[in-house]
């Protein structure tokens, strides 16, 4: 039974898949719905339960796509969430659950609501987390559920049931997770929409960081007032409550939540902000180093002004003859120095080896491999070894000191030779 409903939703899914949003009548949805149990001490919990369904929108009596699904028919409005989807169909996962006002009755100000309206939400995500869009819909019963008179108005939903709604309120971010350096400006998206205007609307920023929530700015459309900065009053107006932070530190790192309140809707999007610094690096020898057999070198890969903390080094040894296929040898011989915390912040690392060469060394290709959270891929920095024998450097020496020494020579008996004449130059005959 659940195959045979599946099978129509894969079909239409890859048809529409590349298409974009605005041009489909319906969405491919999870609901995930609620009820409500008693455990063994008595106490009342919340179990889940995911059902196959999804979005058509339209007007009443339109033919289904779907008829043996749950279908959420989202009937035209001031608020259409699909004109702040960006991409396909593939790229979007798309859930429906009931929502409760928290005990909070009172009319929807919006054109066609009644007293006894049951909410719902439906949250659209970017499958690479571009954006996350949340709508409310409102569905009015035909008949007003007496049974349950506060805020936990509740309809049955069965299988292949239609439920009729209308989009009343959006609240989305384009930002629901950033990656951002030090010392750089960063505007976290929010944003709104409400089916009426005069709305009484209340936004608030708060950014919780180690378990403190602190409240960065709020305003109240009823007072006109405003507390806090990052946000323009301005662009409220406009629907827009991005928050700006001027210039990112640690402190900045956390969950930003943004939140909208329009009785008896509350909305909220949480935005976490994390800082990365990638990491310089750096060695200490040139691109291509000489050394004699048996000599001894420090060679040193330094890592610096990366954050956060958690960063791998190690060091490469590979045969560059032509011919030679066999992987990089991971040397082990390598030490590293304690993570230094520097006054910006940032750390580094050094991770050095003694090299002690043999003439079977030469041509070899020596790489320092640095990952870090903050790169996509490693950096790399390399040299390349040059190895000569100790006599062969010897002979080279003592050819240059026996020139020197010749040449000392010389100019000493030119000398003489000038004293000489000087000295014969002064005789009388």
């Amino acid at each position: 039974m659940i195959l045979s409903g599946l099978l129509p939703v894969l079909f239409f899914t890859a048809v529409v898949s590349s298409q974009s949003v605005h041009e489909v009548p319906w969405l491919p949805c999870e609901f995930v719905d609620e009820y409500f149990v008693t455990n063994e001490e008595g106490h009342k919990e919340t179990k889940y339960h995911h059902r196959d369904a999804g979005l058509q929108f339209g007007q009443l009596g339109d033919s289904l796509v779907h008829s043996d699904l749950i279908t959420f028919l989202v009937t035209a409005s001031k608020v259409d969430m699909r004109r702040y989807v960006k991409g396909g169909v593939d790229t979007l996962q798309c859930e429906v659950r009931r929502h409760s006002t928290e005990g909070i009755q009172m009319r929807w100000p919006g054109l066609g609501a009644q007293e006894h309206d049951v909410w719902f939400t439906c949250t659209l995500r970017h499958t690479e987390g571009l954006f996350v869009i949340t709508t409310f819909l409102r569905h009015s019963p035909n008949v007003p559920n007496d049974m349950q008179p506060d805020s936990e108005q509740r309809i049955s939903v069965e299988d292949k049931d239609t439920i009729s709604t209308t989009a009343v309120m959006v609240v989305l971010s384009n930002t629901p997770s950033v990656d951002v350096g030090l010392m750089k400006e960063q505007t976290l998206n929010c944003e709104y929409a409400v089916d009426h205007k005069s709305a009484h609307l209340t936004v608030e920023w708060r950014l919780q960081r180690r378990g403190d929530r602190t409240k960065l700015f709020s305003y109240s459309s009823r007072t006109g007032k405003s507390e806090g900065t990052g946000v323009s009053v301005k662009a409220l107006s406009r629907g827009d409550a991005s928050l700006k932070i001027p210039l990112t530190k640690q402190a900045s790192e956390g969950t930003y939540i943004c939140s909208v309140y329009v009785p008896p809707l509350y909305g909220s999007h949480d935005i976490s902000l994390q800082i990365m610094e990638p990491p310089r690096v750096s060695l200490t020898v040139s691109s291509e180093l000489s050394l004699v057999a048996g000599a001894e070198q420090k060679v040193l890969c330094e890592a610096t002004g990366y954050y956060p903390l958690d960063v791998h080094i190690e060091w490469l040894k590979e045969s560059l003859t032509p011919g030679t296929s066999r992987m990089p040898e991971v040397l082990k011989v390598v030490m590293f120095s304690s993570h230094r915390h520097h006054m910006d912040g940032t750390y580094s690392l050094s991770a050095f080896f003694l090299l002690k060469p043999t003439l079977q060394d030469s041509g070899y290709r020596y790489t320092c491999r640095v990952s870090h959270v903050a790169l996509r891929v490693p950096i790399r920095k390399s040299f390349t070894l040059s190895v000569t024998e100790e006599s062969s450097v010897l002979w080279y020496v003592f050819s240059v000191g026996f020139i020197v020494a010749m040449i000392g020579i010389l100019c000493l008996l030119l000398s003489k030779l000038q004293t000489v004449r000087e000295a014969n130059k002064r005789k009388p005959y």
